[in-house]
């Protein structure tokens, strides 16, 4: 089983897409031998330990097979719980936001629940949804499920939302939930609200809120909130919502060389550009609900904050697994999707202690921390590791690499107390101590959620 878990975990490190691209790892001897495994297997093995792993339902099974498989699956979703949960947990010490958003997962083969639903990329392409629950600023991945092409909508991921949320102490829990205008409905609304989850989600811009708009704008009572940004509130009940609710009204000013385009009777395009003077302006508003109490401008940066998890998207399918690892059933795509962000959320952590000042993407800090030829050599029962970095900026991945060794000595030499399973919290709590330290120096907005963690833009 370690031979199947190293070559596994070696090969999304190394930013793999398929299991066939296992071969390229088959002449590392080095990497094999520092993580204790016998050899790198194939991927027909990878392929078959994890079918015994997460089993699908045979077409043709009694009771008893179908009782086995699902008992099985439930034990390496468990296994994999405990797993995500333990790469987080430091991160819920602090006040946090929880992201929830969806994403598209394009297959081209006849997979279990390749389905045609929302595709906005290749409409009419099968695909898989990814439901995903983010722990915002430290861009960490508090879980993942992947679900059938045609579930995409917020009630598909509202079951594991709330038990997520419930399952966490109420100390942990987060401060704020977020989602885009698709969680901005009366199903998600009422259940956050009856767990006492305070939420922040865009509106569509219904007739109602258009009105909304119209009327807030007659009456001319904008705040600055900052960037460019103008807000006001406003309660509100929609047709549908079981009661009123806030609901913030953000604008701001369209700039740039605005351009039409007209379909004449001839049905020949035609562009025309539409030139504006100062006094005629251009605005474009965003409408916010929530249940939260923070002042007016806290309302403009949460707003902005909240694209910060379709960064990461891009980073997992595109820099990550998240894009391949597939196979005929769902159950395998599944374990292979959390440990994707399993893995990612370790490489997260250790890219912090080599660099706590910002998230560096894969794209960026792959390169620099794992390209290199390596020499392992022993002499008087000692190993030792030679490193030939061949990455242009050597001088700072020697600065960075010293961080990880810094951290690492300072957990063996100030609790050397502690069981292996006791370090791990450990040195993820000195991780987080040295995000504070090198956080910006821009002070929070006034009555906004204090976030300790320094934000992962960068």
């Amino acid at each position: 089983m370690v031979d199947i878990l190293g070559t596994w975990l070696l090969s999304i490190l190394d930013g793999q897409r398929r299991y066939a691209h296992i071969a390229g790892l088959r002449g590392d001897e080095v990497a094999p031998e520092i993580l204790g495994m016998g050899k790198i297997v194939s991927d027909e093995s990878l392929r078959r330990a994890l079918s015994a792993l997460a089993p699908g339902l045979p077409k043709r099974c009694d009771e008893a097979q179908r009782a086995a498989c699902l008992a099985q699956v439930m034990k390496s979703a468990i296994w994999m719980d405990t797993a995500l949960s333990e790469s987080t947990r430091e991160a819920l010490s602090t006040a946090w936001i929880l992201d929830a958003d969806t994403s598209v997962k394009l297959l081209y083969g006849r997979q279990i629940g390749a389905e045609i639903g929302y595709n906005p990329r290749k409409p009419g392409r099968p695909s898989h949804t990814l439901h995903t629950y983010w722990i915002s600023n430290v861009r960490l991945v508090l879980d993942v499920e992947v679900q059938n092409g045609k579930s995409h909508t917020p009630k598909h991921s509202l079951p594991r939302l709330r038990q997520l949320i419930e399952g966490l102490a109420p100390e942990k829990r987060p401060t704020l939930v977020r989602g885009d205008n698709a969680f901005g409905n009366e199903g998600v609304m009422a259940e956050m609200e009856e767990i006492d989850q305070r939420y922040l989600f865009k509106l569509r811009q219904t007739a109602g809120i258009r009105r909304l708009i119209e009327r807030k704008w007659q009456q001319n009572q904008w705040q600055n909130v900052g960037q460019g940004f103008y807000a006001v509130e406003d309660e509100l009940r929609l047709a549908g919502w079981s009661r009123a609710r806030r609901v913030v009204v953000l604008r701001r000013q369209v700039k740039g060389n605005l351009a039409a385009e007209v379909n004449s009777d001839a049905q020949q395009r035609t562009l025309h550009f539409v030139d504006h003077s100062d006094k005629i302006k251009l605005w474009e508003h965003t409408v916010l609900v929530t249940n939260a109490d923070y002042s007016l401008e806290a309302f403009g940066q949460l707003y902005r904050d909240r694209a910060d998890c379709e960064n990461g998207f891009d980073e997992l399918k595109n820099q990550w697994g998240w894009g391949g690892y597939t196979t005929h059933d769902l159950e395998r795509c599944n374990l292979s999707a959390r440990a994707v962000a399993l893995i990612y959320n370790w490489w997260s952590w250790y890219v912090r202690l080599a660099h706590p000042r910002t998230h560096l993407e894969a794209i960026t800090s792959r390169p620099m921390l794992l390209s290199g030829v390596a020499r392992l050599t022993r002499h008087a029962g000692q190993s030792r590791l030679l490193l030939t970095l061949a990455h242009e900026a050597g001088n700072q991945i020697k600065v960075m690499i010293s961080n990880i060794r810094n951290g690492l000595d300072s957990i063996l030499a100030n609790a050397p107390q502690l069981s292996k399973m006791e370090r791990w919290p450990t040195l993820v709590r000195y991780i987080v101590n040295k995000i504070i330290a090198a956080r910006s120096e821009n002070p929070p907005v006034l009555n906004s959620p204090t976030f300790h963690l320094a934000s992962s833009s960068g």
